[in-house]
């Protein structure tokens, strides 16, 4: 007696579902954890800046901050670091002329907290033409980096 078989060839197959459920899982686990990664990775190296200086007519009060956060206000240096040394310090070398630029030259390692000080310290003063000095950018020709 002859038996015949009705089954078709078994062909197998690969079930794509789970495969793809997993593989998303991976994108979104791997989305998620390089945005935290991004911070970590960003170097700033400031102050630098292309462009033109602004021609002067009258020579602007220069305000030196240096790594440290010591003031320097023209030639002379402030003695202590709160806003009201400062302060005094610019009545004494600007006297009354708050029209004058003041040009502030901070080192790029200043901490940021001493820069605010003399914005802070120049806004009370009524001091509104303020500029600040950077280098020019490296690898390209001296174009318009303020004068130091």
């Amino acid at each position: 007696m002859r038996i015949q078989d009705f089954r078709t060839d078994d062909t197998p197959e690969i079930n794509l579902i789970p495969l793809i459920d997993v593989l998303l899982c991976l994108l979104i686990f791997f989305v998620v954890t390089t945005t935290f990664d991004a911070r970590s990775v960003l170097k700033l190296e400031l102050p630098r800046a292309d462009g033109q200086p602004a021609d002067v007519k009258t020579q602007p009060l220069s305000v030196l901050i240096n790594a440290q956060g010591r003031y320097f206000v023209g030639d002379r240096e402030v003695l202590r670091t709160d806003v009201e040394s400062l302060k005094q310090t610019l009545r004494d070398v600007a006297g009354e002329d708050r029209e004058r630029v003041v040009l502030i030259r901070a080192d790029a390692r200043t901490p940021w907290q001493a820069v605010i000080t003399v914005y802070d310290a120049l806004g009370q003063l009524g001091f509104r033409r303020i500029a600040n000095a950077t280098a020019p950018q490296t690898g390209k020709p001296n174009a318009g980096a303020a004068k130091q």
